[in-house]
């Protein structure tokens, strides 16, 4: 679905709406703008914050509710602190938080006045606008009033106006729209990774999710749906016995951006791209190996590395990001039936090495390690970087704050822990070793798809370690952020959209020409 709020930027001096949030720094110290405004309102914000005690605290409000000069208004004063000491998420954070408490007022139209103690007063005021733009995003396009004996405040709410049109008033009003642009296309992206994972899996399936994809073509990437003969072909089998189980056809789509100098004819250390790969199992009940029932609604989300890869390319697109990136999803369903395959089965992978299946639950890296071997022989790639829910485990080790990070390249793994804290989409690094390696060893294969009860995440990493070879490479393990994360003042969703602004915030400060 398309982010449905219109954002739009305006100087100080214009008009503000009667829904309005300003903020104040630390002693309640106001920008000129705010405080031009308090005047007009005959000192009523200062008032009220010191009648409230209010000192501009950072996550700290005041509701000013119809000042004798604005009779209609309501005007919201949030506290950001130390501005000038607000890292650049802060200010996403805090553009969250304002359209949180504009959607109190049930309005169609609001402003934010933007006129903090910042470097850039622009850039802030972009972060600001996504931070709402983020915010504003709602999966609800499933809700119907149809049925419905008794009024609920649900129901009041979804018939309460909604917030269509948010103007940001900022000094170089011009300036601020253009650096929203980039912005904008990220969000989109992150939207859409979102739509992606909320969505059924009734109404998702491989070819359904493949059929997402290829809509990019409209922003500028080439897609290429690769369908069962067309895997059959290739040799993966080890993705296609993951789907033997499944009434729903396989897939793997391959998303290619080539926005370098030069695009695809690029030449030099340019000219390689960077690879995006994610698990896309659009519903995992375990197969054979069958899940637990509690809960088990929460697989439709499975896909959540494979949701990303396709946001972040979208991202990549829209906002015309300079560097030659690939993005390959793997799409299937992980159903029991007569055709499943079964514990104990032994197939061969794309790469020519052996798995015993000895869980047919322990999916997804039979997924990735055919796209993992594709991508690093016909792309030659820069890097690969893989995203998958991959195991129950990392949510164990790491909770819900830190995705699982596993790589063979201390120095691209320490990059995406800098892009991880500037963007508060946060990895933290998980340990290799051989005598993990040595757990996933079975004498009937080159390899079993579990190492036992111990180091789940460790050795389900270590497994998709033996077919990346020397190509740098990073595995996340998303399970514990890509879905059911807990609400932020970014995300109100079941689905977060994370990695989208994480691997774009890598890109475009490591990688783009």
């Amino acid at each position: 679905m398309p982010l449905k709020l219109l954002i739009e930027f305006a100087d100080t001096s214009d008009d503000f709406s009667d829904a309005l949030v300003v903020f104040a720094g630390e002693k309640l110290s106001f920008g000129k703008a705010a405080k031009s405004l308090d005047k007009t309102l005959d000192g009523q914000l200062r008032a009220a914050a010191e009648v409230a005690g209010f000192k501009g605290e950072s996550k700290r409000h005041i509701d000013v509710l119809a000042p004798p000069a604005r009779p209609g208004a309501r005007i919201f004063v949030a506290g950001v602190g130390d501005s000038a000491n607000t890292d650049p998420n802060g200010w996403t954070s805090v553009g969250g938080r304002a359209l949180g408490l504009l959607g109190q007022a049930r309005t169609q139209s609001a402003s934010i006045l933007v006129d903090v103690e910042t470097e850039d007063l622009a850039e802030t005021a972009a972060d600001i606008a996504m931070g709402a733009l983020l915010r504003h995003y709602a999966f609800d396009k499933f809700k119907t009033d149809a049925g419905k004996k008794k009024k609920t405040k649900d129901d009041e709410d979804r018939k309460a106006p909604k917030l269509e049109r948010l103007t940001i008033h900022v000094a170089k009003p011009d300036k601020a729209e253009k650096a929203f642009a980039a912005r904008r296309a990220i969000a989109e992206g992150v939207a859409l990774a979102r739509d992606l994972v909320n969505e059924p899996a009734n109404t998702l399936g491989p070819i359904e999710f493949a059929a997402e994809c290829e809509k990019l073509t409209d922003l500028g990437v080439e897609v290429e749906i690769l369908d069962v003969p067309a895997l059959e072909k290739l040799g993966m089998r080890s993705l296609l016995a993951v789907a033997q189980g499944s009434d729903r056809p396989a897939r793997v789509a391959v998303m290619q951006w080539n926005g370098a100098k030069g695009g695809a004819k690029s030449k030099g250390k340019a000219a390689k791209p960077l690879c995006f790969i994610g698990k896309g199992v659009v519903f995992d009940t375990g197969g054979i190996s069958i899940k637990p029932a509690g809960g088990m609604e929460d697989m439709k989300g499975d896909m959540g590395g494979a949701a990303c890869v396709t946001g972040l390319m979208a991202a990549l697109a829209g906002r015309k990001a300079t560097v030659n990136a690939v993005g390959i999803v793997g799409l299937v369903e992980n159903m029991p039936s007569a055709r499943a395959q079964r514990p104990g089965d032994i197939v061969e992978t794309m790469s020519g090495q052996t798995v015993e299946v000895i869980n047919t639950d322990a999916e997804g890296r039979l997924v990735l390690c055919d796209l993992l071997h594709y991508a690093r022989e016909r792309f030659e790639p820069r890097f690969m970087i893989n995203l998958a829910t991959l195991t129950g485990a990392i949510i164990v080790a790491l909770g819900k704050e830190y995705a699982g990070m596993f790589s063979n390249d201390d120095k691209l793994s320490g990059h995406l822990s800098e892009a991880g804290e500037a963007v508060s989409e946060k990895v933290w690094r998980m340990p290799l070793a051989n005598a993990y390696d040595k757990m996933i060893n079975t004498p009937n294969a080159d390899m079993k798809n579990v190492g036992g009860r111990s180091a789940g995440s460790i050795t389900a990493a270590q497994f998709l370690q033996r077919f990346v070879g020397d190509t740098p490479w990073v595995h996340l393990d998303v399970a514990g952020v890509a879905m059911a994360s807990g609400k932020t003042d970014i995300s109100r969703t079941w689905a977060s959209g994370w990695g989208v602004r994480l691997l774009d915030e890598l890109t475009a400060k490591r990688y783009e020409s």
